[in-house]
């Protein structure tokens, strides 16, 4: 762990001399004028950044180290509270890492799109934290998991056909977010962020309002938010299910007490269980064969049928709109002009060149509503493909890509409250 703050520091730097140098070159006297010493102050909001950036590794590192070495939930919760503070209600909830998808899909696909050195730190620190130790940014780094966090107490479980059929929306909000972003359309996770007019104590009262019922929802089960709508924790599940360090409900074995059986508000404690239907070769081999066989069908539908709607996703574009309002101006002119088309006829705007901006966001809804559509029908298929996969468990264990890192579970373990045999700590 220490490694990878020195490995933090180190790119703040570069990142920060890089930053302070000249964009322009000074030009070259040849009278021996020396330009005289001068000294820039920082700007105020490079100096903040950096010390959200500064911060930003400090929590996470501060919950790696509470639910992998010491297995305790009371630093999580000062880091929760500290994150809704700075995070949520000082700095308004931006940059966050959720909105930062945009930007970098985006920065790929268009060369001309600069992407704020900021915006990639806190897109690509949380996921290398989850590649190296899970979410612990979701414990309660990310102000919007950390105040559903703090108004939690209660956990009713869901139904879990309910929850299972919820946990595909991410992965759907994720896939359109991309979309939007690559098409130059819409930022939809900034338009929709149910979470920022509370920050900022103002904004839509619609999405306040959907804002304040995902925290009365969040106060009876576990982060309704985080489990069921966030596109960037859909992302971090991925890296966390492989993690180098998983998170473990205790250091020692197991003894299957129950005691943590309801602990996990985002269920993402899992139980044993034995098959007891038993299979034929024959039988796995059938089983294995369907799956190859429905996985492409349903990647090939999905993909099918978003391009056959990629015409009206493309309308979301403000150009595509502005196409439409000139088409029927042209069609039928009218006396008393929008302010789009005032605008438009005022710049010297002409139909052509119009014509070959629509024709080129088609082309381009085309081509990636139809990667879309196929992603849409691969997490559909390997969700329903996932629910006929035959586990055997003999111990609880926890579903890292579920699991948040919140350390609810660790108080419920009478393991964690005795102490290590040395035997076995020598023996490890």
């Amino acid at each position: 762990m220490k490694t990878l703050f020195s490995i933090c520091a180190l790119l703040l730097l570069f990142f920060g001399q890089a930053g302070a140098q000249n964009r322009f070159p000074k030009p070259d006297f040849e009278s021996g004028y020396q330009y005289p010493e001068i000294t820039y102050p920082a700007p105020a909001e490079t100096v903040w950044i950096t010390v959200d950036i500064i911060l930003l590794v400090l929590l996470m590192g501060i919950v790696a180290w509470a639910v992998l070495k010491r297995r305790t939930r009371k630093p999580i919760v000062w880091v929760s509270v500290i994150s809704v503070a700075y995070f949520g209600f000082f700095r308004s909830g931006c940059v966050c890492s959720i909105g930062s998808i945009q930007n970098v899909s985006l920065a790929l696909v268009d060369n001309t799109y600069i992407l704020p050195v900021s915006v990639w730190l806190f897109f690509i620190l949380p996921i290398l934290f989850a590649f190296l130790f899970g979410r612990v940014f979701c414990a309660g780094v990310c102000p919007f998991g950390a105040l559903q966090e703090l108004v939690n107490l209660k956990n009713y479980k869901l139904p879990k056909p309910l929850t299972i059929a919820l946990g595909m929306i991410p992965w759907f909000y994720l896939i359109f977010a991309i979309l939007y972003a690559v098409t130059r359309s819409s930022f939809i996770v900034c338009r929709f962020d149910p979470f920022i007019g509370i920050f900022r104590l103002g904004g839509d009262i619609g999405l306040i309002l959907f804002g304040v019922l995902l925290l009365v929802a969040a106060i009876f089960t576990g982060r309704p938010f985080c489990r069921f709508i966030c596109p960037y924790g859909a992302l971090l599940s991925l890296f966390s299910r492989v993690s180098i360090w998983k998170i473990g409900l205790t250091g020692k074995s197991c003894i299957n007490c129950e005691l943590c059986h309801n602990a996990c508000p985002v269920d993402a404690l899992r139980p044993p269980c034995r098959n007891k239907v038993k299979e034929s070769r024959a039988q796995g081999v059938q089983r294995i064969i369907n799956y190859a066989i429905i996985l492409p069908v349903m990647i090939s539908v999905g993909a099918f049928l978003m391009r056959s709607v990629s015409g009206d996703l493309s309308r979301a574009n403000k150009d595509v709109r502005l196409y439409d309002m000139v088409m029927l101006h042209e069609a039928d002119p009218q006396d008393v002009l929008s302010i789009d088309l005032e605008t438009f006829y005022g710049q010297g705007g002409t139909v052509e060149a119009l014509t070959a901006t629509y024709q080129g966001i088609q082309a381009d809804f085309k081509l990636y509503a139809t990667i879309a559509g196929a992603l849409i029908g691969f997490v559909i298929g390997i969700t329903l493909i996932g629910l006929s996969v035959k586990r055997t468990r003999e111990q609880y264990d926890i579903n890292g890509a579920n699991c948040v890192a919140c350390g609810k579970c660790f108080g419920y373990c009478p393991q964690n409250s005795i102490n290590p045999d040395p035997v076995e700590m020598l023996n490890k």
